[in-house]
């Protein structure tokens, strides 16, 4: 049995905000094989993430195979929409659940992570946000659209140039996506899908990019859909999943510890072949191109 062994090394996991969503599992995973934590929560929510954390409401969820809990170095607060000072707006400086941080853009927290721990050997993107995901696309504002991919999509592009050169040759990023950025998935608005496309594009040209520049290897995980806090902004999570489930091949809910595994390789050693590529962990759903549980289907139907 080939044993995926992170000790040694740092990672950086970037969008935590509960327990609930893949980047919480991924984190976890990662501690098991070995790896010390960092965790990178959008600055709005770390009082709210590090006060359920410090009051136990994670505890069932950081449970360890050994028994233990799961446990991080250290928590930066990030905004990944801003890549320097310079391009916070005032009224974000103001805004109360930013004033009381600081140093939470993309170069700021990078140049914190370096001091504080030098190199680091992972890098993990659970970034994604859409002010607008309920709109339609053809209804999404321009002002709405460029959010998405800003946030969902070149956020990725600021983290792997300003952590790049803080990642020791041979490190691996990944970063996490969903069908959408192929076909259609109606409510899925805002730009989401756009961002997504966005995201799986650029992490080919990421890894050809800096695979030559850092020696580093970039790669995604096109995931299913999960009842996380922020995947209920969509509006429609649980017919997603419950659709999901119906016309898969494999008929079943799909667990966050199945990504978070999945992960874990593509983290490792194990891969140290594979980069720029998209891994589907969805339960095969992204193979299908027929809804098994359409009423058209019935054949008995007049």
């Amino acid at each position: 049995m080939l044993d995926i062994n992170l000790k040694g090394k740092k990672a950086f996991v970037v969008g935590i905000g509960d327990d609930q969503g893949y980047g919480f599992a991924i984190a976890k995973v990662l501690a098991e094989a070995g790896a010390e934590i960092i965790i990178g929560t959008w600055t709005p929510i770390v009082n709210i993430f590090e006060t359920a954390w410090k009051n136990k409401k994670f505890d069932n969820s950081r449970k360890l195979k050994d028994g233990s809990l799961f446990n991080y170095s250290k928590l930066y607060a990030v905004d990944a929409s801003f890549d320097t000072p310079q391009d916070v707006p005032q009224e974000i400086k103001e805004n109360k659940r930013y004033v009381e941080h600081s140093g939470y853009t993309v170069s700021e927290v990078a140049k914190k992570v370096e001091k504080d721990f030098g190199k680091i050997d992972i890098l993990v993107h659970s970034l994604a946000n859409a002010p607008e995901v309920t709109k339609n696309l053809i209804d999404t504002s321009r002002k709405g659209y460029l959010s998405a991919i800003g946030a969902s999509a070149y956020s990725l592009i600021s983290l792997i140039s300003h952590f790049g050169p803080i990642l020791n040759e041979n490190g691996s990023c990944l970063a996490l996506t969903y069908m959408a950025s192929l076909k259609v998935i109606p409510g899925y608005g805002g730009g989401m899908s756009s961002a997504k496309a966005s995201l799986e594009s650029d992490i080919r040209t990421l890894a050809y990019e800096a695979g030559r520049k850092y020696k580093i290897r970039i790669n995604a995980i096109s995931a299913g859909p999960l009842k996380s806090r922020a995947a209920k902004a969509i509006g429609f999570i649980d017919e997603m999943i419950n659709y999901s489930k119906a016309n898969s091949p494999l008929q079943k809910d799909l667990e966050a510890e199945e990504v978070a595994n999945s992960a874990a390789f593509l983290l490792s050693d194990l891969a140290s072949a594979v980069t720029g590529d998209i891994l589907y962990v969805d339960n095969g759903m992204n193979i299908m191109g027929m809804a098994m549980d359409s009423n058209s289907l019935n054949r008995n139907k007049s």
